[in-house]
Formats: C-alpha cells, structure tokens, sequence
C-alpha cells in the first residue's frame, strides 16, 4: 500500500519507522531543553559570582563608584549575551549562522536600536570625561536635577530631594548641558531682601553683615558681602552674599533667611509690599 504527497512515494513503512521514533525525539528534545535551562540557571549564577568577584577587585583600586557600576553593568549584559550563544549552539542552532544573520540585518538593527547605541556612547563618554560622580547633584538642560545614584551603561538615574527616581538617557545626558552643583567643596548663597527708599542704607548693610558673622555655617574665609542688588519700582533690592559646605547648603540658607526676617522686624526696618500710585483725573 503506497501514499503520494508531494508527488512523491512514501510508504507506510516509513510512517511507522517516523511514528515510533517519534516519541524518543521528544524526550530527547525535552531532555535537551530541560539540560539547557539547568545550564543557563547555572550559568546566570556563575555571571553573578564573577560580576561579584570583578566589583570587590574595582572598588579595592579605588576607581569611580560610578565608573565601576558601568563596567558592571557591561559585564552584565554582555555575558548574559555570549551565555544565549553558547546554549543557543548546544541546541544544535549554528552560532556561526546567528552572527551572519546579525552582520546581514545590521543595517536594519543600526536603526532600530539607534538610541540605545547612542545612550551606549553617551555612557562611555561620561565614564571618560567624568562630569559628575556618584553622589553628585546636578541638572541637565531640560531641567531634571537629582542626586546621581546609578550610572549604568544605557541610563543614568537621579534621586529628586523629594525622594523621585529620574531615569535620564546617557546619549541626551552626554550632549546636553550638565550643571553639577556640588563638585566643588562649597556653594554661593544669595538672598535677596526688599527695603523701603525711606530706610537708611548703610545701617541695613551693617546689620545684615552682623547676621553673616555669627553664623556658623558661613564660611569667613571666602567673600559674605552685603550690597545693593537693584533698584525697584517699590523697593531697593539688597543681595546678601556668603558661601556654605554642600552639605549644609540648604539649611544654612534657610536659617539665613528666617534670621534676616526676625532681625529686620526688630530693628523695625520693613520689607514693602508691591504698590503702585494711580492718578485719576475728573473732566
């Protein structure tokens, strides 16, 4: 008894012969696919102890937190890519065809993934040029501003001071322009106050200066000067001048502000509202 398909002769012999061998290609192919997940379990936890062992190697050299968590995250990735290959290979799938096929369609790839590849640069380049650091605070052109946590090969992440997560684009971050606040050890602070024409200038001056020598957090070895700023339509605008260490650059600057409002109302000097004279004339 012959069958015809495809305008060839088959036998119901070799039916049988694929029908008995059937069930063994499957527990072999089970086997194969139960083996291949093992390894890559096996191989993820191998990934780990290496990324543990090249991290302790990197920090004990005292390299950049930041530069040693980019190369971390690189090492990640690509063993995580050369381990997919290699199981891929024991499969039976032809590493030397994935490449190929990769090399023929990297045109089409270069496209689709151009942003990742730029953000890849962009990383490389901040490892290098280093304009900030872990720990740092700055902001970038579009206005995001955070405290570095995580420069990783793709991304750079902030953490707001309103405890937020910023994740921003290493590719954009590396173009762009970065304002780092506190890669110096110090930080100016400017306080604006409003006086009345009416008050006496040289006394606001002279009381203002007295708040800024007795406060701790002023550094007295760099310039705390007391000037006028600018002349307003309400007000003359002085600028109280002074530096503080980052760290207490916020508080310094609020203490400062609450002390010149309590020393201003004592010495009874005003801050004037905004006013404006409207004169109307009756026919």
């Amino acid at each position: 008894m012959n069958l015809l398909m495809n305008g060839e002769k088959v036998t119901v012999t070799v039916l049988e012969n694929f029908a008995e061998q059937l069930p063994d290609k499957l527990f072999n192919l089970g086997v194969r696919i139960v083996l291949a997940i093992l390894v890559f379990l096996m191989g993820v936890q191998l990934i780990k102890l290496v990324r543990k062992v090249i991290k302790k190697a990197l920090q004990k050299s005292k390299i950049d937190e930041g530069a040693v968590k980019f190369i971390d995250s690189f090492i990640k990735y690509g063993a995580y890519f050369l381990l997919v290959i290699l199981i891929a290979s024991w499969l039976g799938v032809d590493a030397a065809s994935i490449l190929a096929l990769l090399g023929s369609a990297s045109v089409a790839i270069g496209l689709a993934v151009q942003g990742s590849l730029s953000n890849l640069v962009g990383g490389v380049l901040l490892l290098i040029l280093k304009p900030f650091s872990m720990g740092d605070y700055i902001k970038d052109s579009l206005g995001n501003e955070g405290t570095v946590c995580s420069i990783d090969v793709f991304y750079t992440q902030l953490l707001t001071p309103d405890n937020k997560t910023i994740v921003l684009p290493n590719g954009t971050l590396a173009n762009g322009c970065i304002t780092n606040y506190t890669q110096c050890h110090s930080r100016r602070i400017d306080i604006p106050v409003s006086i009345s024409y009416d008050e006496d200038i040289n006394r606001v001056k002279t009381i203002l200066t007295e708040v800024l020598k007795k406060d701790d957090g002023v550094i007295k070895e760099q310039d705390h000067v007391v000037f006028v700023d600018s002349l307003a339509e309400s007000a003359v605008i002085m600028n109280i001048r002074c530096y503080a260490q980052n760290d207490v650059y916020w508080e310094v600057k609020w203490r400062l502000t609450e002390k010149i409002k309590y020393v201003l109302d004592d010495v009874d000097i005003k801050i004037p509202y905004p006013q404006m004279d409207i004169h109307m004339k009756q026919n």
